[in-house]
């Protein structure tokens, strides 16, 4: 019986060394990553559009507000002019006075066919007929068309959303005056992009495609967030260099706002490990060194910042107490 207790007990024990032993290991070794700065992008329309009058008049109705979505060719406001309505009926009115003319010019026409063909009208009168037929044709065909253009001016009282996107102003209230070509609202288009002010020394490690880091909690994600350069301007204004970024996440954001960007400015040597081979004990960091002989020495390290990539997701840099070669080890 005691036998049996005593080898249970030593299989335990090596089944617990064994385990022990199974730790992972990592070789330690530089790698080259970009050296990144920060800086503070604003996030921008690409176009902002003003929803202009196209006739002038008065603003019987307003329809949005700041801040609202809107789609394109949305109604946001109605200009009227009472003239517009006056004129139409005006014409109107000469419209059925010229279909009278044209009507009695058709029956002296008809009148004077008729009398030419039996040789009791002369020539002369079946010319004068025909001219006045044209002639109340024509200004009748004239007077419409100037019905429908006024028609058409009334209609443009509708002031129509350029495209689709947020309102960021609207200058009037009910009942403003306006002319033709002022501005009743502004409009930020949906497709926000990032712009970037980046110190010209920066500027010349840039380019187009590059990716960008953003911080996550920002756009109210749990971990980093990326972009990507879309357009580098040209021209240097006060030492630095505009840059447009996109990015995923920003719809929500206020139009204007800053948030904090931080682009490659080069490249660097670095040491980044797992953060599992990393503890931390009394506020300091320690990793296990691998020694001669299978043994493991505990020494201090100087944490940086997190660095995930797609091959260490959870890296972090080591910005001192490692050499390359050395080989870690997970406890």
């Amino acid at each position: 019986m005691n036998l049996s207790r005593t080898l249970h007990g030593m299989m335990l024990l090596v089944a617990f060394v064994g385990a022990a032993h199974a730790s992972t290991t990592l070789t330690v070794q530089p790698i080259q990553i970009a050296d990144e700065k920060a800086v503070f992008a604003t996030v921008e329309s690409r176009n902002v559009v003003p929803a202009r009058a196209r006739i002038g008049g008065t603003v019987a109705s307003l329809a949005v507000i700041q801040g609202q979505q809107v789609a394109r060719s949305q109604i946001i406001a109605v200009v009227t002019d009472p003239k517009l309505q006056l004129q139409i009926t005006a014409l109107d009115a000469q419209i059925a006075g010229l279909q009278s003319q044209l009507a009695q010019a058709k029956i002296d026409l008809t009148r004077a066919q008729t009398l030419a063909k039996t040789g009791a009208g002369s020539r002369q009168t079946l010319d004068l007929a025909e001219t006045a037929e044209r002639v109340a044709t024509s200004a009748l065909s004239a007077r419409i068309a100037e019905r429908d253009v006024t028609r058409q001016l009334l209609n443009e009282g509708d002031v129509l959303a350029p495209t689709a996107g947020r309102v960021l102003d609207v200058p009037i209230t009910n009942g403003s005056v306006v002319l033709a070509g002022d501005t009743l609202a502004t409009i930020a288009e949906q497709n926000y992009v990032l712009r970037l002010s980046v110190p010209e020394r920066h500027a010349l490690f840039l380019k187009l495609g590059d990716s960008i880091r953003l911080d996550g909690k920002e756009l109210g994600e749990t971990g980093p967030a990326f972009g990507k350069i879309t357009l580098i301007y040209p021209q240097i204004q006060d030492g630095r260099v505009r840059v447009e970024a996109s990015a995923t996440g920003i719809g929500d954001y206020f139009v204007g706002e800053r948030i904090r960007v931080w682009v490659s400015a080069g490249t660097r040597s670095t040491i980044i490990v797992p953060s599992s081979f990393v503890h931390t004990r009394f506020g300091l960091d320690f990793v296990w060194l691998s020694q001669p002989g299978g043994q493991t020495i505990e020494i201090p390290v100087q944490r940086g910042r997190a660095l995930p990539s797609a091959a260490t997701p959870d890296g972090l840099e080591i910005l001192s107490g490692l050499a390359p070669g050395e080989i870690l080890v997970s406890q």
